[in-house]
């Protein structure tokens, strides 16, 4: 690595994957500025940049090393510091990229600062430094890295829960995230405090497996909510994903009661068809699901429901998908969040027979497309007439300005400075 004396302090900062990355890349963030780092955008030209990666497809693995790429001709005598669950499963891929400086699995995370700092520290003495990785075997990790999101001048997304204890037959996240853990109740309702010490009036609390909250405190998500209930600073609580098996009637019914929590509902269904979830081993079948659906409707008919689908899943037949198509097309969920099955080394279902090709995954998701067009189109006219709290957003596009209503309607009214940051009530 070449001498880079006289390097300024401008950092940028690319994340890809789940909100849980953004959460994680704010507080990375907030760490690099408390120590008179200058943010800027990853399109310009920084000191050092820092990528905090996905490694949900093949897709994401290979987004990740185009964008180091791309920091690296931007400055070659940049700070390439990489992190995220691409890390922690290949390290020693990403150390192979040309520009690459550092990178930090799962339990390393935490050190980005400090590594970049003693980096450049090494840097200045005119030493020549190799590329560098930290990384431990995924059964190791142990820690859990505190995290919200503070970019946004509306909403944060506030960490409760990492890592994941389910083995989905498709999914490397375990491997990438480790075992479910979490932060005691007690810490967590401080930083949702802390949040709204900042003027943020959303919360919306995320993790890899949300609503197993609690293994390492011996607590429950259920005590979680009644804590965060409790707290009036906090206007509003959106919950994010959570498995159909872990949605009890008491989070339903503590969602539909307590003012501060918002009738939104995101519930990985995977697929609609019974064979195929077994295939993926997933903790539930399609008759549960459809009875939360059914709960959730019978405390909040108004309550948005989005869904996540896998399509392609090795041995997914044509009736497969069909089943699949009509049991979401029965159940109306208010949108779908459509994914074609990505094949991961180190799962088992890389391994199944009667993968299914490339042709009909992009058919399949194109029909899921069109149906959850219709489906939020149905819950929007449904809501329609009814008065509705908005929380408005500081973005302007075209003279206009957006926000989401409780139950996560988008609203675009004429843009009004007075309007940024408020919770204002209109009918729809």
């Amino acid at each position: 690595m070449e001498n880079r004396r006289g390097r300024g302090d401008r950092v940028a900062f690319y994340t890809l994957g789940c909100k849980l990355n953004f959460s994680e890349t704010s507080a990375l963030s907030r760490e690099f500025l408390a120590h008179g780092y200058k943010k800027v955008n990853h399109n310009e030209v920084a000191d050092v940049y820092v990528i905090n990666t996905c490694s949900v497809t093949e897709h994401a693995d290979k987004k990740s090393r185009n964008v180091i790429r791309r920091f690296h001709r931007q400055n070659k005598d940049a700070i390439i510091a990489v992190t995220g669950c691409y890390a922690q499963l290949n390290p020693n891929e990403i150390l192979e990229i040309e520009g690459v400086d550092l990178v930090l699995g799962s339990n390393y995370k935490s050190d980005l600062f400090m590594r970049v700092s003693h980096l450049k520290a090494q840097d200045s003495l005119g030493g020549e430094v190799g590329a560098r990785s930290y990384s431990c075997a995924i059964s190791q990790v142990e820690t859990i890295f505190p995290a919200y999101s503070s970019d946004d001048r509306t909403r944060s997304f506030l960490k409760v829960q990492d890592g994941c204890d389910y083995c989905c037959s498709y999914c490397t996240i375990p491997l990438a995230r480790g075992k479910s853990r979490n932060h005691p109740i007690s810490f967590l309702v401080k930083e949702a405090q802390e949040i709204a010490s900042k003027g943020i009036k959303e919360i919306i609390l995320t993790g890899v497996n949300t609503g197993d909250f609690g293994k390492t405190t011996d607590e429950s998500f259920l005590d979680l909510l009644r804590a965060l209930a409790n707290v009036e600073e906090i206007k509003r609580i959106r919950v994010s994903s959570i498995e159909p098996n872990l949605l009890t009637e008491e989070v339903i019914k503590l969602v539909s009661k307590e003012n501060n929590f918002l009738p939104h509902f995101h519930i990985p269904l995977q697929s609609g068809s019974n064979k195929v979830l077994a295939a993926m081993k997933r903790r539930y079948n399609r008759e549960l699901f459809a009875q939360k659906l059914e709960l959730i409707r019978s405390y909040n008919p108004n309550a948005f429901i989005g869904v996540d689908v896998i399509v392609g899943f090795p041995g997914e037949s044509d009736s497969d998908f069909k089943e699949t198509y009509n049991f979401l097309e029965s159940l109306a969920p208010s949108f779908l969040h459509i994914f074609p099955y990505s094949r991961r080394s180190n799962t088992p279902a890389a391994e199944y027979n009667h993968q299914v090709d490339e042709k009909a995954k992009r058919e399949r998701v194109s029909a899921l497309t069109a149906l959850s067009s219709r489906l939020y189109s149905s819950f929007e006219i449904q809501n329609h007439g009814r008065e509705e709290e908005v929380l408005f957003e500081s973005s302007v596009k075209g003279g206009k300005m957006f926000g989401y209503t409780r139950n996560y309607i988008r609203v675009e009214r004429p843009y009004n400075k007075e309007y940024v940051g408020k919770i204002i009530k209109v009918t729809l």
